[in-house]
């Protein structure tokens, strides 16, 4: 199987707090005016990624991951994690606030819902003036003060405020309550997982009127009540250069802004490669093949690549690796 750069299909979610941005900043085909999430690369069950380029367009991920798993994965990757892909590529953009949530560790997850926990990052795309995101408490509180305010309908004086413009980046740990705010529109690196506790959703109501579920239970013994200062990224931005952004035990990041060409050797590099383009275009090319890429699109470069030629006169892009 020759294993190319790959583009996929993006799988468009409807969400009650979603708008228009990703068709109007990212050119995503959406007809509604409530898409939220565009899932660009994901193994999540019910919803594995599509190839859109190439000999092997309409292949699913988990196809080319069964035919030739160190190939596409690399050696480390998977001998840790077998087959299953284990990061989920998202854009988000969020019309309204999104609830009030938190995700389990791998160790609850597992044991509750036999899936990985769900560590993740976010980098700001563009915000509406203004716009800001939730990300922990402002102080340290008790699961007693925490149950109260669920009670009393006064979560939100507890919560930890960060207003945010293009680049800002976050990076959300297991067991941290966190929201993204109206006005954002962002690029989400994660573990492959959907296992989310809403905690808090505003009083809203679905479009059948319901108010949606709530996993007040199962957060209580997930969620990490300390105030802890560990969520904003600060990261070079050093032009033609690789900056790193975050290096975690589920996935590394790292932030190109280029205005020329640039070569990058993998081959010591065990993994796939994951390029979000979050500015500008380019061409990604290897030695079986290349893709163009533009703003709001993601390439996967698979593991046993050598090389990765990024050609282009201004573009900007998150590298993910494990």
């Amino acid at each position: 199987m020759n294993l190319y750069p790959f583009k996929f299909q993006p799988i468009l979610k409807e969400r009650l707090w979603g708008g228009t941005k990703l068709k109007e900043v990212l050119g995503k085909p959406i007809e509604s005016e409530i898409t939220g999430e565009s899932w660009e690369l994901s193994a999540v069950e019910g919803d594995i990624s599509t190839v859109g380029n190439g000999p092997l367009a309409g292949t699913s991920l988990q196809q080319i991951i069964d035919q030739d798993p160190e190939g596409l994965l690399g050696k480390d990757v998977f001998e840790r994690f077998g087959k299953d892909f284990p990061i989920l590529i998202k854009f988000i953009d969020a019309k309204q606030d999104l609830s009030i949530q938190l995700h389990p560790n791998d160790e609850l997850a597992k044991k509750r819902h036999n899936s990985f926990g769900k560590t993740e990052m976010w980098y700001v795309m563009d915000a509406d003036p203004g716009a800001n995101l939730i990300v922990g408490f402002n102080n340290d509180v008790t699961k007693e003060e925490y149950s109260k305010s669920l009670e009393n309908d006064t979560l939100l004086d507890l919560l930890n405020y960060e207003q945010v413009k293009e680049g800002d980046t976050f990076f959300i740990n297991t067991g941290k309550i966190h929201a993204i705010g109206a006005g954002v529109l962002l690029a989400e690196i994660q573990q492959t997982s959907d296992i989310t506790y809403r905690v808090f959703d505003f009083n809203r109501r679905d479009k059948n009127g319901n108010l949606r579920e709530l996993h007040t239970d199962l957060a209580l013994d997930a969620m990490d009540y300390a105030k802890k200062d560990d969520f904003k990224v600060s990261y070079d931005t050093q032009k033609d250069a690789v900056n790193t952004m975050v290096d975690c035990p589920y996935f590394k990041t790292n932030f190109m802004n280029l205005d020329k060409d640039l070569s990058l050797d993998v081959t010591n590099r065990s993994s796939f490669t994951i390029l979000m383009c979050v500015g500008g275009s380019a061409a990604v090319i290897t030695e079986a093949g290349s893709v163009k890429i533009q703003k709001g699109e993601t390439v996967l470069v698979p593991a046993n690549s050598t090389n990765i030629s990024i050609q282009t006169e201004s573009v900007k892009l998150l590298e993910v690796t494990v």
